[in-house]
C-alpha cells in the first residue's frame, strides 16, 4: 500500500505542478522572450523530477522509489533537440545528490542519464514516425518504465533476487498505470491549452479583421465623400458649361433669325453690327469647346509639346496688343513691363505659353473691376542650383482668392464658389489647364493672393530647356 499511496500522491504533484506553470506562464513570464521561457520550461522539469523524488516512498534511509522520469516523458514529448532531453535527464539524476551522497544517490545519476539518453531516442523517433500519437505515447510509457525497472535490478543497492520477486510485481505495474494516467491527464491538459491558444489566435485574428474593417469603411466613407463632392462638382459644372455654351449658340441663332427675318428691311450697317456679334459669339463658344478638348488632351497624355525658339518681345507685344481693347473697355490700366537682363528668346512653346498667359490674364480682366493689371516678364536665378527661370508675372487689382481656397482654383471641377463662377461666367477651367500645361512646359505656376487686395500669378518656365519626367519649380 505504500507504493500504491506514495506513487498516487508523485503522479497528484506532477499534475499541480504543471497547473502551477500554467499559472506562472500565463501572468509571469508572457512578456518574457521566448529564450527564457524555453529554459524556464528546462528548470521547471528538473525541479519536478526532485519534487517527485521529495515525495517518494522510501524503503530504506538512502533507497527512494519515486517516479521522477516522468518529467523525461514529458519532456520527449514536447521538445525537438534531443541534447535538450539527455539535460533533463541529467538534471532529475544530480537532484537525487541533494538527499544523501551515497552509491544509492549515485545509481540513481546513472539511471536517470541512462533514461534520458533513451527518452532522447524516443524522442528522434517519435518525430520521424508515422504512426498514431496514442501508439507513441504507449510506447514511450512502456520503454522508459521497463529501462526503468532493468536498471534497478542491474545497477540497484538493492539485491535483485529481492527486487524483482518481491517489489518489482508492485512498482512496475504502478509505475506504468501512473505514468500512463499522468500522460493521458497532461494530453487533456495540453490540448485544453493548445484550444485556449487557438481562441486567443482567433479572438486576436478577430480584432485584427475588426480593426481592418473599419479602417476599410473610414476610406470608403472618405472615397464616397470625395465621390459625392467630385459629382456635385461636376454638376455644377456642367450647369455652368450648359448656361456658358447657350449663351453664345443662342446669340448666334437669334442673330441669324432676325437677319433672315428681317432681310428687306435690314440696313447695311445692322447686317455688319449684326454679322460682328455672330462671329464674337462664334468665337466664345469655340475657346468653351478649346477649353473641354485641351483639359481632355492634358489628363489623357496626348497633347503635344513642340519646343521652338520663341520671341519673348513680341510675344509680349502680341498679348499687350490682344488685351489692350479688353482694357479700355473696362476703364482698367494695363501695364506690361520687361527687365533688362531677359534674354531675347528662349526654347519652349510659343502657342502653350500664350494660351496659359491669356487664361491668367483674361482672369485678371474678368475679376478686376478697377484699378490695374500688369503683366511682368523679368529673369529668376535659383540660388540653389543656379538654375535659370523666365517669370511672367500677372498682377491684378481685383477680388482676391480666400487662403482657403487657393488650392482648389486648380483642380478642375472643383470651383472655389460657384457663385462666382455664375456671376463672372466661365468654365473654370483655364487655371487647371494653365497649370498642366506649365508643368508639361518644365514649369510651374506660383499663386499669391490676398481676399479683396488682388492676385498675382506668375509662370515659372526653364531658360534651357531639359527634358524631364516630372516638371521641376524653383524654391521660392
Amino acid at each position: 500500500m505504500g507504493f500504491i499511496k506514495n506513487f498516487l500522491m508523485n503522479a497528484g504533484m506532477m499534475v499541480t505542478i504543471a497547473y502551477v506553470a500554467n499559472i506562472i506562464y500565463k501572468y509571469a513570464l508572457i512578456r518574457f522572450s521566448a529564450r527564457i521561457k524555453y529554459i524556464s520550461s528546462i528548470f521547471l522539469l528538473i525541479f519536478a523530477g526532485w519534487a517527485s523524488c521529495f515525495f517518494g516512498f522510501r524503503l530504506s534511509e538512502n533507497v527512494i522509489f519515486d517516479l521522477r522520469f516522468l518529467p523525461l516523458i514529458v519532456a520527449a514529448a514536447v521538445y525537438s533537440r534531443p541534447i535538450v532531453i539527455m539535460l533533463v535527464g541529467i538534471g532529475i539524476g544530480l537532484t537525487r545528490l541533494t538527499f544523501s551522497i551515497d552509491t544509492a544517490a549515485f545509481v540513481g545519476v546513472l539511471n536517470l542519464t541512462i533514461l534520458g539518453a533513451v527518452c532522447a531516442v524516443l524522442n528522434i523517433w517519435m518525430r520521424n514516425s508515422a504512426v498514431k500519437l496514442s501508439i507513441k505515447g504507449i510506447v514511450t510509457v512502456l520503454v522508459v518504465n521497463m529501462v526503468n525497472a532493468f536498471d534497478i535490478a542491474v545497477l540497484g543497492v538493492v539485491p535483485t533476487r529481492v527486487y524483482v520477486f518481491e517489489i518489482m510485481p508492485f512498482t512496475l505495474p504502478m509505475s506504468i498505470l501512473m505514468s500512463g494516467v499522468f500522460v493521458l491527464i497532461l494530453r487533456d491538459f495540453h490540448m485544453e491549452q493548445q484550444r485556449m491558444l487557438q481562441l486567443e489566435r482567433a479572438n486576436e485574428l478577430l480584432y485584427q479583421q475588426t480593426e481592418e474593417l473599419q479602417q476599410t469603411q473610414f476610406v470608403l466613407e472618405e472615397r464616397a465623400k470625395q465621390l459625392l463632392l467630385v459629382s456635385q462638382y461636376k454638376s455644377e459644372f456642367l450647369a455652368n458649361m450648359s448656361h456658358e455654351l447657350r449663351t453664345p449658340l443662342n446669340s448666334i441663332i437669334n442673330l441669324a433669325q432676325m437677319m433672315a427675318d428681317k432681310e428687306d428691311q435690314r440696313t447695311v450697317e445692322e447686317t455688319v453690327l449684326y454679322s460682328e456679334m455672330i462671329y464674337r459669339s462664334g468665337l466664345d463658344l469655340l475657346e468653351l469647346i478649346n477649353d473641354v478638348l485641351d483639359l481632355s488632351k492634358v489628363e489623357a497624355g496626348k497633347l503635344d509639346i513642340t519646343y521652338e525658339e520663341v520671341n519673348l518681345r513680341e510675344l509680349l507685344e502680341g498679348l499687350r496688343m490682344h488685351f489692350e481693347i479688353m482694357a479700355r473697355k473696362k476703364g482698367i490700366a494695363f501695364y506690361t513691363e520687361q527687365e533688362d537682363d531677359i534674354p531675347p528668346t528662349m526654347a519652349s512653346d510659343a502657342q502653350r505659353i500664350q494660351q496659359i498667359l491669356r487664361n491668367l490674364l483674361a482672369n485678371a480682366f474678368k475679376f478686376t473691376q478697377k484699378g490695374s493689371v500688369t503683366l511682368h516678364l523679368y529673369l529668376y536665378r535659383c540660388a540653389e542650383d543656379h538654375s535659370e527661370w523666365i517669370v511672367f508675372s500677372v498682377q491684378d487689382t481685383g477680388i482676391g482668392i480666400p487662403p482657403s481656397q487657393h488650392q482648389l482654383i486648380f483642380e478642375a471641377f472643383e470651383q472655389a464658389d460657384s457663385s462666382i463662377t455664375r456671376r463672372y461666367g466661365g468654365t473654370g477651367l483655364g487655371l487647371s489647364i494653365s497649370r498642366d500645361l506649365a508643368n508639361m512646359l518644365g514649369g510651374y505656376l506660383h499663386m499669391d493672393s490676398t481676399e479683396n487686395e488682388g492676385s498675382t500669378f506668375a509662370l515659372y518656365l526653364p531658360l534651357l530647356h531639359m527634358d524631364r519626367d516630372e516638371p521641376s519649380s524653383p524654391t521660392l
